[in-house]
């Protein structure tokens, strides 16, 4: 029974490991592709390679987020890696300020014959 259990653990984490992710502009073309109708949902979703539930969770997310849109929600979620590069930025931008006042102050001191 554990060959067994190891067999299958082993068949699930391999196929949790190749499971296709999909980019958003995929999940829009296909959530487009199932609300013109030209084909049923389960066809497209065979033909697609996703499950059903997958489908409407995404059209559900899709709509979700057009209405919020809609009413003039310009939020969004910044992931994690956009904000390290802003972060970074401001860092940097925070130097540049630093160093152009000082350097300012400098010049101002030199100009007044304040050595």
């Amino acid at each position: 029974m554990s060959k067994k259990q190891s067999a299958s653990a082993l068949i699930s984490d391999l196929k949790r490991k190749t499971r296709r992710t999909y980019s958003s502009e995929e999940k829009i073309r296909i959530i487009i592709d199932g609300m013109r109708g030209e084909v049923s949902v389960s066809e497209l979703c065979r033909k697609e390679g996703i499950s059903q539930a997958n489908y409407y969770k995404w059209s559900k997310d899709f709509m979700e987020a057009g209405k919020k849109r809609l009413n003039g929600d310009t939020m969004r979620e910044a992931n994690t890696s956009e904000v390290k590069e802003l972060k970074d930025e401001n860092t940097s931008l925070k130097e540049l300020v630093a160093e152009l006042s000082l350097e300012n102050k400098v010049l101002k001191k030199s100009l007044n014959g304040n050595d």
